[in-house]
């Protein structure tokens, strides 16, 4: 599994998001700002995580995006999965995405052995973080006398 820029620019508004969901809405323009995200690819990936029922928009002038439901039950791996897909290193060890491979036998494969372990720490480590989590170490990361909004990777 690798983050593509989507990923990591779909974490990071989750964050923002996370981190205002007390607000009604967060606008998009602010979204961008804060995390140096374009603002019109913000929009398509924003767009992704509605349709992935992770988001929900508002309309109109006061509008913006807020989450659909509270951070603590939005894993990291639900938002990876549907903005990346598979999180398995290679297709046939993915329970999700499974693709049979070119080897012989896959029961007696070495590499798919070693590549089952790895989705493994992978899917343990990322179905076990919500976004309250991730914005609770960002917090502490940041300390509290600086201004959560600005967090930028």
């Amino acid at each position: 599994m690798k983050l593509s820029l989507r990923g990591e620019y779909a974490l990071r508004a989750l964050i923002v998001l996370g981190l205002n969901y007390d607000q009604s809405v967060v606008r998009i323009q602010t979204i961008s700002d804060q995390q140096n995200i374009p603002k019109r690819f913000l929009e398509q990936i924003l767009n992704d995580l509605k349709s992935a029922g992770l988001v929900e928009s508002k309309r109109g002038i006061t509008g913006g995006y807020r989450l659909n439901r509270p951070p603590d039950q939005i894993s990291l791996a639900t938002v990876i999965r549907y903005i990346e897909g598979p999180l398995a290193p290679v297709s046939c060890v993915s329970e999700k995405f499974y693709e049979r491979c070119s080897c012989p036998d896959e029961s007696k494969c070495g590499i798919r052995s070693i590549m089952k372990e790895v989705r493994d720490a992978i899917v343990r480590i990322l179905e076990g973080v919500t976004v309250a989590e991730m914005c609770e170490r960002v917090k502490q990361l940041q300390g509290t006398h600086s201004n959560p909004l600005d967090y930028v990777i």
